[in-house]
């Protein structure tokens, strides 16, 4: 059993950045997957990034590669998301995941642990 919880989000300029954190309950944390997620008001839950914990591959959306980066601190049980140039077309609701598949996926449907989610806000 994992329990996720994220925090760091906020109100921000566009241009800015933010980061937001993952911080999971578990000693085998490490080798779960874990992908960010995040919902716009009227949209669908969208992949955003991932990382695998086999082999550290990452995944990243077409609308945020280059500006965003994941990364995983296990001996924190944490997994970042560092938003830079920020657009407020991401602005949304962001959601960690994780799994304990060997590698990534954006498939909603196959994470079994998920957090409550944290708000992003980019202004213009």
């Amino acid at each position: 059993q994992v329990q996720l919880v994220e925090s760091g989000g906020g109100l921000v300029q566009a241009g800015g950045s933010l980061r937001l954190s993952c911080a999971a309950s578990g000693r085998t944390f490490s080798r779960y997957s874990v992908g960010w997620f995040r919902q716009a008001p009227g949209k669908e839950r969208e992949s955003v990034a991932a990382i695998s914990w086999s082999d550290g591959s990452t995944y990243y959306s077409n609308s945020v590669k280059g500006r965003f980066t994941i990364s995983r601190d296990n001996a924190k049980n944490t997994v970042y998301l560092q938003m830079n140039s920020l657009k407020p077309e991401d602005t949304a609701v962001y959601y960690c995941a994780a799994d304990r598949r060997y590698f990534h996926t954006v498939i909603i449907n196959e994470y079994d642990y998920w957090g409550q989610g944290t708000q992003v806000t980019v202004s213009s």
